[in-house]
């Protein structure tokens, strides 16, 4: 047997153990032959990697963004999604936890421990650490300041990219004009100024606009912007067309959304709002795309099919983004962003947070079906966490959404896995206090429910975020380049040189190191015991 057929082989049997061992049930796995056939699996399949490193240039560039998905949540949805396909849920492994890098976020800001979304986004979107609720912006910018952001803006890798001659694109469940996906575009020392009646008057008079305006101002650049915020766009006399008793925000007239397609070309140019005319859009056909399903946020994905209008998936707009960005001979950049993960979290209701984890995994699981690992490297991380924890002692097993199986507590209730440090459930914990003297009751409770608001120590109307480090997941050209704890401001600086928008001269050729040498593969399961040999690949 040849060199390369041996090469082709290795991923196979990969492949297969891969698949035996998630075919046999781990809790009755006898011996510690099972872990340790298992371990050493993953260690020759880092062994593998580890010599083959991907140092072709990036052609394209698709980063996800799980807007407030912190470790317990990527733990939390992981268990889920086994425990939805009839698992025990531990095993499983998300679509992000196969790829070849992982490192670890800082996620603080230069102003707060523990940050907003606007100042985290300006950090790993335009490579500079920022204020706290100031959007594209370096730190001598201050909040709500217009008079500081003089000669303060900071622009994001897509901007970077658009330079560069790629096609670029952004994709996002939130508002187009919300914290996160403003920092591709916008420089604003206010988050919150979505649209010019949000700009006080005496900052307008400073010079500073509205986000809104920015996007057909700054982000006219872009083939493809989806998500949902229409009224941040349209004036105070549209007629929004799915919600008829509805209007606009803006008190200036302009209608952003038609600006933008005025600076397209008008016969491979669409917006659209809802689903039909999402699926009716041909990407083949089509070069630029402004696509609004929502006044507002998008719906929460365990809710998005009630909705009349109908909105497609995270993993839909990223799948047709992705056809109508490629056809640029030159690559594309994509940004995403699953951004309704935060919004679950704050309400205090794990449910909707882990759906949307969900969600967002399928989407990249579609990015990584749509394109080759050669030449693009796809990126999934999070803004910051939130106070969400998995405890007690639950056998192995447990519903990740139910109760803890083992008893309860010292008040003889019993309590959920999942709780938070604060949020609406502490209200709902100092409710039940001043009634009864004693914490909820849940033995009778449906926790699985998509609406059960979590048990919260802190009573507070919103959940907060967490400050703990958060994960980067890489996989593609130079997604070595995560390999430790990093400040979060690192990961622009990564997606520019390995994209070779700094100067990069070596971006021509690939220096990828052959494997070398003998390497005995010994891989071992319970079901299967196989001896393989690495030569020369």
């Amino acid at each position: 047997m040849g060199h390369r057929q041996v090469g082709q082989l290795v991923p196979m049997l990969f492949a297969v153990c891969l698949l035996l061992m998630s075919c046999s049930d781990p809790v009755s796995a006898q011996g510690p032959q099972f872990w340790n056939d298992q371990a050493q699996l993953t260690l020759q399949k880092a062994l593998r990697r580890e010599r083959t490193l991907n140092t072709n240039p990036a052609k394209n560039v698709v980063m996800f963004v799980g807007d407030g998905m912190g470790i317990s949540t990527v733990t939390a949805a992981r268990i889920l999604k086994g425990q939805k396909a009839g698992k025990t849920g531990e095993e499983t492994v998300l679509a992000w936890e196969d790829f070849s890098s992982i490192a670890l976020s800082k996620t603080y800001c230069v102003d707060r421990q523990v940050s907003d979304s606007s100042s985290t986004a300006t950090a790993f979107f335009c490579g500079v650490k920022a204020n706290d609720a100031t959007v594209g912006l370096d730190d001598r910018a201050q909040f709500g300041d217009c008079a500081t952001t003089i000669n303060a803006s900071v622009d994001s890798f897509l901007v970077d990219g658009h330079r560069a001659g790629k096609a670029t694109g952004f994709v996002t469940t939130s508002r187009v004009t919300h914290a996160t996906p403003a920092a591709l575009y916008a420089h604003s020392p206010d988050r919150y100024w979505e649209d010019d009646e949000d700009v006080p008057s005496e900052e307008r008079a400073l010079g500073c606009t509205d986000i809104g305006a920015q996007l057909v101002e700054n982000g006219k650049m872009f083939e493809v912007i989806m998500g949902g915020g229409r009224r941040e766009l349209t004036p105070r006399d549209f007629i929004d067309p799915e919600y008829p008793e509805k209007d606009g925000h803006r008190e200036d007239g302009r209608n952003i959304i038609q600006e933008w397609l005025l600076n397209k070309p008008l016969d491979s140019s669409k917006y659209v709002w809802n689903l039909e005319d999402f699926n009716n859009v041909d990407p083949d056909e089509t070069d630029h795309l402004i696509a609004l399903f929502e006044r507002s946020h998008m719906q929460f994905e365990q809710e998005r099919m009630d909705d009349e209008a109908g909105e497609p998936s995270l993993a839909e707009m990223v799948e047709k983004a992705i056809q109508i960005l490629r056809k640029d001979p030159d690559g594309f950049f994509l940004a995403v962003e699953g951004a309704r993960i935060d919004h679950g979290h704050h309400d205090g209701i794990a449910s909707i947070a882990l759906h949307e984890t969900l969600a967002m995994e399928e989407a990249v699981a579609k990015a990584m079906e749509l394109t080759n690992e050669e030449d693009t490297l796809i990126i999934v991380t999070a803004d910051h966490s939130h106070t969400m924890t998995i405890g007690s002692y639950p056998e192995r097993g447990n519903p990740i959404l139910g109760l803890y199986n083992y008893g309860e507590g010292e008040d003889d209730l019993p309590f959920t896995t999942l709780a938070y440090a604060d949020g609406p459930g502490g209200e709902l914990e100092l409710e039940s206090y001043n009634k009864s003297g004693r914490r909820r009751d849940l033995s009778n409770v449906d926790t699985d429910h998509p609406e059960f608001i979590q048990p919260a120590i802190v009573p507070r109307s919103e959940e907060s975020h967490g400050g703990e480090d958060v994960p980067i997941y890489a996989n593609g050209p130079m997604s070595h380049l995560f390999h430790g704890v990093h400040e979060q401001n690192y990961i622009a600086h990564v997606i520019r040189y390995a994209a070779c928008l700094d100067g990069r001269e070596d971006c021509e050729t690939s220096s990828a190191p052959s494997l070398g040498g003998v390497i005995p593969l010994m891989v071992l399961s319970t079901t299967l015991s196989v001896t393989v040999y690495l030569w020369n690949i």
